[in-house]
């Protein structure tokens, strides 16, 4: 039992944790999450639950939901939600799972639970959830597989491609056997393209120049970049001219960078966290290329005034062309006749009738 504790403590980076009274990170104990590609959770989860004992009592009205197998991601996005994968990074902000993991599994389920006179749950709403390449956040395809250096049969019970083990080596060492929910074995990323139409679309937070120091696991589904931050083009929180650490949400690292490049780096800022992640923009640093990202901070800038000043004249549009009330205004009513009856009454009393 101590064993797997600790290899768990290894596999999520938390070593730090052992030397610390009251770590708050637990092992899930929560039956339907038992087999999820993290072993330990923090509570209170992000259903407010303080205990586990609490969020197991809740998760279990989604077991049929779960048996009837009606989203291949839903008990991964019920698991991210009830048993938070629990990381050194992240104590204070347990990571939730991404937006669209959230989706996909209410648009499988809902058609199912409307039959029954359900709807997707409030609690569970995805609006609020981050978006994949704009903050940290947990999907299955962020999950992937590191082959061992030999192969290893799969468990009792299991499929190919569904290992389940632990974590070797500590400080950041290869995790080995995750499984790997269909992701590929093999990180892929995308090219990001250096263009003035990439630049408007993702509307990047940070831009700098920076010299990549090191690369390091900092957990089984986390990279940490740590690079020496030379210039700085823009950025939405003061960033300091010294070594910095990014962030990568993700065993795979995109795009991959390696130690001693110069590079050109434009990205993700998330609650005062530098991120690196696989819709951002990492180039072989040239001058041309740094003086063409600031005129393209110049577009997007031109680009955002534009909107803003449409904004405001429809506005004033709309204000200006209020409808007005049809038809003709009511005409006046006619003054009482007062000052006449007075007159009559007081000539009557100044020509009194003969008798």
């Amino acid at each position: 039992m101590q064993l797997a504790v600790l290899a768990a403590l290894c596999c999520l980076g938390l070593r730090l944790a052992l030397g610390v009274r009251g770590a708050p990170c637990e092992a899930v104990r929560i039956p339907m999450c038992r087999h999820m590609p993290w072993n330990i959770t923090r509570m209170p989860n992000h259903l407010h639950h303080s205990t586990q004992e609490n969020a197991v009592l809740a998760i279990e009205q989604y077991e049929e939901l779960v048996d009837v197998n009606c989203s291949s991601v839903l008990r991964f996005f019920l698991c991210a939600m009830y048993a938070p994968i629990c990381t050194l990074e992240f104590l204070h902000d347990p990571i939730k799972p991404c937006k669209s993991v959230c989706q996909r599994a209410r648009d499988d389920c809902e058609p199912l639970m409307k039959m029954y006179n359900h709807s997707w749950p409030e609690s569970l709403a995805c609006d609020e959830l981050p978006v994949y390449d704009r903050g940290v956040c947990i999907s299955p395809e962020a999950i992937v597989t590191d082959l061992p250096d030999a192969p290893h049969p799969a468990p009792e019970g299991g499929t190919r491609g569904e290992r389940q083990g632990t974590c070797l080596g500590a400080g950041g060492g290869a995790c080995r056997n995750v499984r790997s929910w269909g992701a590929p074995h093999r990180c892929k990323c995308k090219k990001v393209k250096p263009t003035l139409a990439t630049y408007l679309s993702k509307n990047y937070s940070y831009v700098i120049h920076a010299k990549i120091k090191a690369v390091q696991r900092s957990g089984c589904n986390e990279v940490t970049t740590v690079v020496d931050v030379k210039e700085i083009f823009k950025s939405l929180s003061p960033i300091p001219r010294t070594q910095v650490p990014l962030i990568t949400n993700s065993s795979c690292q995109c795009p991959h960078i390696l130690p001693h490049q110069d590079v050109l780096i434009m990205c993700y800022e998330w609650r005062s966290r530098m991120m690196l992640l696989e819709n951002c923009l990492v180039e072989k640093w040239r001058d041309q290329l740094s003086k063409r990202s600031i005129q393209w901070e110049e577009r997007l800038r031109e680009q955002r005034r534009t909107v803003q000043d449409k904004k405001r004249t429809a506005g004033r549009t709309s204000r200006s062309n209020t409808p007005k009330p049809k038809g003709k205004p009511p005409a006046p009513k006619p003054a009482s006749p007062k000052k006449t009856v007075k007159a009559r009454s007081a000539q009557k009393r100044t020509n009194p009738k003969k008798v």
